[in-house]
């Protein structure tokens, strides 16, 4: 009787054991793994011209495998397993030169254009369809703990080398030009630009589908041509000032030879 009571115990521990490995399967070939996945490998056909054929997507875009092995280490990382989710992070940095901590948070279609030199901190979230470019980096400053990397909205474009540090709200549908270095937050449909990064009007860029972000406004450029345009008014009103300032004196002098 208790040979019997101890193999039905096992034989449901088996089962249990089995439905949690089924479990765990149905839930990397589902929405929490292969989804995401999916949507990272759609977005690469409508964001790259160069994406050709699956083939090449699938083994020739470290953006991608970088995201694959992201996806992967933030599963574990999340269950609580200590060094394998960082020993995977750091694979994907060795093979892809993309550095995306276990911790980080990376929404659906997002696609990491070449991606050399990209480092994504361990608080930060990434919105879904975010289009971030070579050499980007969202750090924090400092040592403070807790929430100290950027949150990225959705659809925003980071462009080549632009660099978001601390604790910031990008909005959704943001526009981070090319080398710009973004220290405050920035609201919904707005275009950033500039070292420190300066917030200027959206309207300009509205427009704009995610490719163009060589198209942003050069604010230095425009600064500058503000400041020549008044240095040449202001130029052309000293002239005149000299002007009559030689005619009046001219008229003195006759006035004086006139008088004597």
């Amino acid at each position: 009787m208790q040979q019997s009571l101890d193999s039905m115990s096992d034989g449901q521990t088996i089962k249990t054991q089995n439905s949690a490995h089924t479990s765990l399967l149905k839930n990397l070939l589902t929405g929490v793994f292969f989804e995401p996945l999916l949507s990272d490998f759609r977005i690469i056909f409508e964001r790259d011209p160069a994406a050709r054929n699956w083939l090449e997507v699938v083994f020739c875009y470290p953006g991608l495998h970088a995201l694959c092995l992201h996806r992967l280490a933030h599963w574990l990382h999340c269950r609580g397993v200590g060094f394998i989710p960082r020993l995977i992070s750091h694979l994907g940095r060795f093979f892809t030169g993309i550095e995306i901590h276990p911790g980080a948070e990376i929404g659906q279609g997002v696609f990491i254009d070449h991606g050399m030199g990209v480092v994504i901190g361990e608080t930060a979230i990434v919105g879904d369809y975010t289009l971030i470019y070579q050499g980007v980096t969202l750090g924090g400053t400092g040592k403070e703990t807790g929430k100290r990397h950027p949150t990225v909205g959705k659809n925003a474009v980071i462009g080549a080398g632009a660099k978001v540090l601390g604790n910031l709200e990008i909005g959704d549908r943001v526009r981070i030009g090319a080398g710009s270095v973004v220290l405050q937050n920035v609201k919904s449909d707005r275009t950033v630009v500039g070292v420190p990064g300066r917030i200027i009007s959206p309207k300009e860029s509205a427009s704009l589908s995610p490719l163009e972000h060589g198209k942003l406004p050069d604010m230095e450029a425009t600064v500058i041509r503000s400041l020549l345009c008044r240095i040449e008014q202001l130029e052309k009103q000293l002239q005149t000032l000299e002007v009559k300032s030689h005619l009046q004196m001219t008229n003195d002098k006759g006035q004086m030879t006139n008088d004597k």
